[in-house]
């Protein structure tokens, strides 16, 4: 979103507004992004400890805190994925009368978010389940799609060059992402010698599992070996994986799957189980129109990833997942809420829900 308000010819000045719990402040200043933070973490507790008693006073500190910080800077608009630390600033922005845009990315949202969309003049979702959910709040809701890195950028051909893959290789891609990784890397450990016959497998350890895959890997036969390419992660390099791969399989978090369906890439979705089961509704949604295949967490193992693997033969069913998935792809997303907050901060009427569709999927306006 930062990028996309950037890029734009009225181009706004940004402040990052945030807590005091992960990896925010650290990212965004260097994205030269100034960052302000509140007493509040940026993430709840949810387990019974001293923050179940410590986070209601750091909320109750974070409000006038937020008054404070909004009185003096008056922003022309504030645009929030409606989590917890959006509480007390948008609290304290409804006074002010300061315009407030609004994004949530799951098809099911969460309690903060529900109660966030009361104070937002405008509302983008990436589901329209979702936007009839929250439009309960009475603010205009519009279908937007979940704001992605500029998929555009690069083709197959340039990706794989700079992978070193052979251009006619098959190519899977396994992450799990930052929550439960452990069950992938098993599944992938014990059924490594399958995967490899399949095709090329590219693999997000995390940090903790790279020496263990690295190990697995010179256990396989010498020829083999090239095909299996462990990472401890990807950072750069995560769009070129995305854009080689004919196969992904991960977890079911928004921006995922945001980019999978706008490259048009044929999925295995294996949903986070907690977090208020957001992961299993996202995935439902695509695994109903035929642009992924789910599998429960608790039936991921080496047994299903091997069968998962096997998609890597059958281009026809392939193609026919690329296609339902593309369907839901909406690479100018990011575009689309762009141009919402920017209407809000220049008090402008909002623009009309269909020229946001036309946004959203990439089409010229």
């Amino acid at each position: 979103m930062a990028r996309s308000l950037r890029d734009r010819p009225n181009a706004p000045e940004l402040a990052w507004l945030g807590g005091h719990r992960g990896l925010e402040a650290a990212l965004v200043r260097a994205a030269g992004i100034p960052v302000r933070r509140l007493a509040l973490r940026s993430l709840r507790s949810v387990d019974m400890s001293v923050h179940a008693i410590l986070d209601p006073i750091r909320l109750a500190v974070s409000v006038p805190q937020a008054a404070a910080i909004l009185a003096r800077e008056r922003p022309a608009a504030i645009f929030t994925t409606g989590g917890y630390v959006a509480v007390p600033t948008l609290l304290a922005a409804a006074p002010l009368r300061i315009p407030v845009v609004l994004w949530d990315g799951n098809v099911v949202p969460g309690r903060a978010v529900r109660l966030t969309a009361r104070l937002a003049d405008a509302i983008a979702v990436s589901h329209e389940a979702t936007g009839r959910t929250l439009a309960r709040a009475g603010a205009p809701w519009f279908l937007t799609g979940t704001p992605i890195r500029d998929v555009t950028a690069l083709d197959r051909a340039a990706a794989r060059a700079r992978l070193d893959l052979p251009p006619d290789a098959r190519v899977m891609l396994i992450f799990g992402g930052s929550q439960a990784v452990r069950r992938f890397n098993a599944g992938v450990t014990e059924a490594l010698p399958r995967l490899v016959e399949r095709g090329h497998i590219l693999h997000v350890t995390g940090d903790e599992a790279y020496a263990e895959a690295l190990a697995a890997r010179g256990r396989l036969p010498a020829d083999q070996r090239p095909r299996y390419r462990p990472y401890p992660f990807l950072r750069d390099e995560m769009l070129p994986a995305l854009v080689a791969a004919d196969l992904v399989v991960g977890r079911a978090g928004s921006s995922t799957l945001a980019e999978v369906t706008a490259l048009g890439i044929p999925s295995v979705i294996v949903p986070y189980p907690h977090a208020a089961g957001h992961q299993t509704a996202n995935a439902k949604v695509l695994a109903e129109a035929g642009g992924a295949r789910l599998i429960r967490d608790e039936d991921f193992d080496a047994e299903t990833l091997a069968e998962a693997a096997d998609l890597l033969a059958d281009d026809a069913t392939r193609a026919r997942m690329a296609d339902a998935a593309r369907a839901f792809g909406r690479p100018g997303a990011a575009e689309a809420v762009a141009e919402l907050v920017m209407a809000a901060a220049e008090r402008r009427p909002l623009p009309d829900a269909a020229d946001i569709e036309r946004l959203s999927r990439g089409i010229a306006r």
